[in-house]
């Protein structure tokens, strides 16, 4: 990713932690194993010193899940005004400071929806705003590099095989893949890949985001807020996240694993250059 970011002060206070912690289990022949589970904490993230939201977390980037929340749920907007980024761990917090107008954070906050993301669960006043102004590209993509994708996102995902109990996120780019991360709840992964973007100043345009989670109405905003014009899970889509993503102009493709996907819209931006009998 682009190494071009903004002057900001980001002051970490224990802000690494352990992502797994070993512990015995017992299988079905009654042997002990030892194995690692993933850890869960709670991270309370703070805009100008009032308290937003409590995220379950890793704790993996928790200063680019922070501002990526907080960007996507459209409490903040212009990282020319981020003044700094305090993460304390002794207190599960994040602090964000701008300089950005935060005045209407009561309304924002009240207009309160429940959602299907796990790991998070609501979605505030501002999530929506501002979709009519997205113009995405039309991407294109051929089923042999979406092959050498699928074979190289294979190789990460390393909390999940050590542990499980995770979700994961990748920013590709071809068949490359450009940044991984894992957490607790998918859509704390899409949120530090787009704090992350957002502080590069990188472009999603010629870009595929993947994710191990289900496609829904706030997985497809949030990629779509990222500029990214193709969406590919492993998992299932949602009617919504479905409707959206033919609104928006995203290609979905989901059920992607090994050599089997299901594109559910933008099938004609898919070049099938693999023959059938390979």
């Amino acid at each position: 990713m682009s190494q071009t970011t903004p002057s900001l002060s980001i002051v970490k206070t224990r802000a690494e932690v352990p992502l797994t912690i070993p512990v015995t289990a017992v299988n079905e022949r009654g042997e002990v194993e030892n194995k690692f589970i993933a850890c869960e904490r709670p991270l309370t993230v703070y805009l100008n010193w009032r308290p937003i939201v409590t995220l379950m977390t890793l704790g993996a980037k928790a200063e680019s899940l922070a501002l990526g929340y907080l960007k996507n749920q459209g409490f903040i907007s212009d990282v020319s005004q981020l003044e700094s980024v305090i993460v304390d761990w002794d207190t599960n917090s994040a602090a964000i400071i701008t300089k950005e107008q935060t005045e209407d954070l009561d309304k924002k906050l009240s207009e309160k929806t429940v959602t299907t993301g796990c790991g998070q669960g609501t979605v505030y006043g501002g999530f929506m705003q501002g979709l009519e102004d997205i113009q995405l590209p039309t991407p294109t993509l051929k089923q042999s590099t979406l092959y050498a994708l699928l074979k190289n996102i294979s190789e990460y995902n390393e909390t999940y095989k050590n542990a499980g109990a995770v979700h994961g996120c990748g920013l590709c780019q071809n068949e490359k893949i450009m940044a991984f991360v894992e957490d607790v709840g998918r859509h704390n992964a899409v949120d530090t890949l787009a704090g992350d973007m957002w502080l590069a100043s990188e472009s999603g345009h010629d870009k595929i985001f993947y994710t191990t989670g289900r496609l829904t109405s706030e997985m497809v905003i949030k990629v779509a807020k990222m500029g990214i014009p193709l969406l590919l899970s492993r998992s299932g889509v949602t009617q919504m996240g479905l409707e959206l993503a033919q609104k928006l102009g995203i290609t979905i493709i989901a059920r992607a694993k090994g050599r089997h996907f299901l594109v559910y819209h933008g099938a004609e931006n898919l070049e099938f250059d693999v023959s059938k009998e390979s």
